[in-house]
């Protein structure tokens, strides 16, 4: 594996999993706030509500208070009736109707004393306490013919009466009253810690919420008597709320709320969640850390399979050119002594596969340097029509054996190119012993090599009339190794290797290489260079 690909596979595994790794990460911190937030709404209720309660129970407690000291004054040492009516007549049902509203205003006169606190005098001077009643009466009158038919009677057909306290109107000037009086009494006789610890089990309780909690009454940042035992007043706590609120809502009292385990119950309560995600998140870095052992172990398997295949082909040349060597001795010395044709046939004939298996090791050698990037490419001012030639020359000799042929039409006007001329010769060579291995053995291979400028670049076409390709095989035609099989047998022999270093030695020259091709037809070939 390219060592570059190699490393960045790992920098965007590593990011990938840095950034799922941070995402759950603030998921999680999202999801505990919002339970955060829900929780302290809903503790903030709990204490609204038990305000209110605590609150309403004072009022109501004054207003009994004072029922019963109405009651024992008796008789009203004055009072006032005041009457209000009106009446309306609907034509179309021939009736009347008499609304009225009586309002009986009665005074007692109360001594302070009997009030403590409540106003905050001492003296024994008294106050006068007004007791309002209303009455609502709403009748319906219909007239009837009377029994001499001469005249008419007014009879009422349905009386309603609705006897009341006070509106709601006067009922907040009395409590607007009492809460301004109420501020001279002190907390401690206002409220109990029992009904406060009462209150608030109850409402927290009601939202399914059993955490332990301290609780106490604050006066302007300071604790009264009002708290529960373990209240501490130096924990600066969230939840915290006016309590004994006067008409415009201010108070000089806050009940405050601490719930110690807070944090722990929250973190319970996300806690399966949690699990899940760090338990995901461990599989992914399992995964991760497998993946890029992998990795390292194939770049390692394929550098001991790249020095494997550098040392055996350089193994593989010290024999070849030695037996090529021995060949060309012996056919010399058959030719000199005119020995047998056969000899010298059987000669050739391992001439020629010497040079083929040399040709296959070069191949492979070369590939295995390119995929090292330790093939240097000695690149100059080369004629790409030159190139070309030399290795259609080099294949004549195979295409008449098939009694094949390799027609050229070199048309471009410029064929410079910056590249290795050697390398480039091998490219064209493999295209071509391809182009003639593979066509049917009753067919007379019929190769087509021409050249066109298209802009900045050479483009190279060769086209033959071979079996052609299937898409499947065009796909991997480049792949190294790959080769098309009929059954469990090659239909050519050969290592799948020619197409691999043709389109690396391309590749190297920032070229481009192309295939089109159809079965029983044959392959076109289309090589892209730049031009010098």
């Amino acid at each position: 594996m390219n060592k570059k690909w190699l490393y960045t596979t790992l920098v965007l595994m590593s990011i990938s999993l840095i950034g799922i790794i941070l995402v759950q990460g603030y998921w999680i911190k999202i999801s505990f706030e919002s339970r955060s937030e829900e929780f302290s709404t809903a503790i903030l209720d709990v204490l609204e509500h038990a305000t209110e309660q605590i609150e309403e129970r004072e009022i109501k407690d004054y207003y009994q208070k004072l029922a019963v000291l109405i009651d024992s004054v008796g008789t009203p040492k004055s009072t006032h009736i005041r009457n209000f009516f009106f009446v309306n007549r609907e034509i179309s049902e021939d009736e009347i109707i008499y609304y009225s509203h009586n309002i009986l205003e009665e005074g007692y006169d109360l001594s302070t004393n009997s009030l403590p606190g409540f106003w905050g005098a001492t003296s024994s001077d008294t106050t006068r306490i007004l007791n309002f009643t209303s009455k609502r009466t709403q009748k319906v009158f219909r007239s009837t013919p009377s029994f001499d038919s001469n005249s008419t009677q007014i009879e009422p057909v349905e009386v309603i009466e609705k006897i009341g306290g006070l509106s709601s109107i006067e009922k907040a000037q009395y409590e607007d009253v009492f809460m301004e009086a109420a501020k001279a009494t002190p907390i401690y006789e206002r409220l109990s810690a029992q009904e406060l610890q009462f209150v608030l089990s109850r409402e927290l309780l009601k939202r399914e919420i059993t955490l332990p909690f301290a609780f106490g009454i604050v006066r302007q940042g300071y604790p009264t008597s009002v708290k529960s035992n373990d209240f501490d007043f130096t924990v600066n706590s969230n939840f915290k709320v006016p309590i004994f609120r006067d008409s415009e809502g201010v108070s000089a009292y806050q009940l405050v709320l601490d719930i110690p385990k807070k944090d722990a119950y929250l973190v319970r309560d996300v806690l399966g969640l949690m699990a899940l995600s760090v338990f995901f998140t461990l599989i992914i870095l399992a995964a991760f850390s497998v993946a890029i052992y992998q990795l390292f172990a194939q770049k390692k398997l394929a550098e001991i399979k790249a020095d494997f295949i550098n040392n055996m082909t350089h193994e593989f040349k010290t024999p070849i050119a030695t037996i090529g060597l021995a060949v060309d001795a012996l056919r010399s010395v058959a030719k000199k002594e005119k020995s047998n044709e056969t000899v010298v046939r059987y000669l050739n004939m391992i001439r020629d596969e010497n040079k083929r298996m040399h040709t296959q090791v070069e191949n492979v050698l070369q590939i295995a340097q390119l995929e090292r990037q330790q093939i240097e490419l000695d690149r100059k001012e080369t004629s790409l029509h030159e190139v070309i030639l030399q290795a259609k020359d080099r294949m004549d000799l195979i295409a008449s054996e098939r009694n094949g042929t390799i027609v050229v039409e070199l048309e471009a006007e410029n064929d410079k190119v910056w590249g290795d001329s050697m390398h480039l010769t091998h490219v064209f060579i493999n295209l071509l012993d391809n182009a003639i291995k593979y066509t049917d053995e009753q067919t007379s291979p019929l190769v087509r090599i021409s050249t066109v400028v298209s802009g900045r670049n050479i483009v190279v076409k060769l086209s033959d009339n071979g079996i052609g390709m299937s898409r499947t095989t065009l796909k991997q035609a480049f792949e190294k190794f790959y080769r098309e099989t009929s059954g469990n047998l090659h239909l050519v022999k050969g290592h799948g290797l020619g197409l691999a270093y043709v389109k690396q030695i391309i590749e190297a020259h920032q070229g481009k290489i192309t295939a089109e091709s159809e079965k029983g037809v044959g392959t076109t070939f289309y090589v892209q260079l730049k031009l010098y």
